[in-house]
């Protein structure tokens, strides 16, 4: 019997098989994407020095291991599929849980939209005679992916660790690559140039590298969507996310500093596509090609990852009622099928009406809400509930949860006055939340 639920049936139960290898292919696959072939540029530009850019990803990587050690907690306590929502909704009730979840459903929806569009982009730059059909492509790329997840948990989990695992070779090959024949390491690749001077002006320039760097961090949670189909969520979260966190930092470090044994630093950090540029360098002009075929390689391996976390977050919806309950159907492979359809199709209309692009500007605001109520469940369920068992403790709580929660404020506050007009939309989106949330609750409502 599902306490929460309030119903119970084989055909509404996940299945329990996954482990730790899919916990960090499921982080390295969310998270690691096409952001880290580009970010370094960004960040150079401000900072200036080599030592100084791989010092702000090493703090990058520390920020987002801060925030895994407390989701851990969070997740581990209550093993349930959903993220976010679970825990916000335990801490604050329905009408919080109701937010966060819609919230981050649709903004993942979005995501996937332009993720399969980007794809259907890198596509028709290998085959130009393809330009004219990339939403034609998303399509199709969702709907590959989303077959294979409609056979069942097995499928969908190992293709997951099947991209995963090519993604992080291909990037680890484009290190190699340039270790083996870059050669061209000069003083200007490790020496300062153009280091702001000012203190204030040093600090302003970090804020704005480090906003680069832990949004291309961003999806390091993803392991905890996932809890209730681990076969031991209380010893596997902690080693997947923790492990898949270090392996995203390692990865992102040996890239910067392949990327500054190739390029010095005053053309890195003049560089829109420094991945390309270094490429170019090694391999002429084969390099753009095999660095659109890393981006692809690392678009379906995210893609396949948001699409199960998309499926997992209605699912949780729909089984505490504040969705319709049909759409916890499981199937006999472990599939919540009528979740994934639902998914699938929202994100198949964004692709083709072109509407993601505004949620995506609304929904950056509404990720970091989520992240910033989410931390706060921490806070309020270690004083509503003392007693429950936790598997794993926040290491150095509450003072590193503390940090990511100022961190989240911080963004937060950036977010708002950076882009006040969709910060705006995002409130009206929370107002109509109102009304939407009594009319679930009257339509879930048992017969009198």
């Amino acid at each position: 019997m599902d306490k929460d639920s309030g119903f119970h049936s084989d055909k509404n139960k996940l299945k329990q098989i996954l482990g730790v290898g899919f916990g960090i292919a499921v982080t390295i696959g969310g998270t690691i994407g096409v952001g880290i072939l580009r970010t370094p540029g960004m960040v150079a530009a401000q900072l200036g020095s080599g030592w100084l850019i791989i010092l702000a990803w090493v703090a990058g990587g520390i920020y987002a291991l801060l925030g895994t050690v407390s989701v851990i907690e969070l997740g581990t306590m209550y093993p349930r599929a959903g993220g976010w929502y679970v825990f916000v909704r335990k801490a604050f009730g329905d009408y919080g849980g109701f937010i966060v979840g819609w919230s981050d459903w649709i903004a993942t929806c979005a995501s996937l939209a332009s993720i399969a569009i980007a794809i259907g982009e890198f596509f028709s730059v290998l085959f130009p005679g393809l330009s004219s059909n990339i939403k034609v492509i998303a399509l199709i790329i969702l709907l590959l992916f989303a077959g294979i997840q409609w056979i069942g948990l097995k499928s969908g989990s190992g293709t997951q660790q099947v991209t995963s695992l090519i993604k992080a070779a291909a990037f680890i090959a484009l290190v190699a690559a340039c270790f083996i024949w870059g050669g061209n390491i000069s003083a200007s690749a490790v020496s300062t140039v153009k280091i702001p001077s000012a203190i204030g002006a040093l600090f302003i320039a970090l804020v704005i590298a480090l906003q680069s760097i832990i949004f291309t961090y961003d999806g390091w949670y993803s392991a905890v969507y996932f809890t209730e189909e681990d076969k031991n969520p209380g010893k596997n979260l902690p080693r997947s996310a923790i492990g898949g966190v270090f392996a995203t930092i390692a990865i992102y470090l040996l890239v910067n500093a392949g990327l500054l044994y190739v390029l010095p630093v005053s053309k890195l950090a003049a560089s829109v596509a420094p991945a390309t540029d270094a490429a170019e360098a090694l391999f002429g002009t084969k390099g753009g090609q095999i660095i659109t075929v890393l981006s692809i390689a690392s678009l379906v391996s995210i893609l396949n990852a948001v699409l199960l976390i998309a499926t997992r977050i209605i699912f949780a919806l729909g089984r505490d009622k504040l969705f319709t309950v049909r759409i916890t159907e499981v199937s006999k492979g472990g599939t919540p099928r009528p979740a994934l359809l639902v998914s699938a199709g929202l994100v198949a209309l964004l692709i083709v009406s072109g509407t993601f692009e505004i949620l995506i500007a609304i929904s950056a605001f509404f990720y970091v809400v989520n992240y910033f109520a989410g931390f706060s469940s921490l806070f309020v369920l270690r004083k509503k509930e003392p007693g429950l068992e936790r598997p794993f403790k926040a290491w150095g709580y509450p003072w590193t949860t503390s940090v990511f929660l100022i961190g989240s404020l911080v963004f937060l506050i950036g977010d708002i006055i950076g882009d006040p007009l969709n910060a705006l939309f995002a409130l009206l989106f929370v107002v109509l939340t109102i009304p939407a949330f009594f009319l679930v609750k009257r339509l879930n409502a048992p017969a009198e």
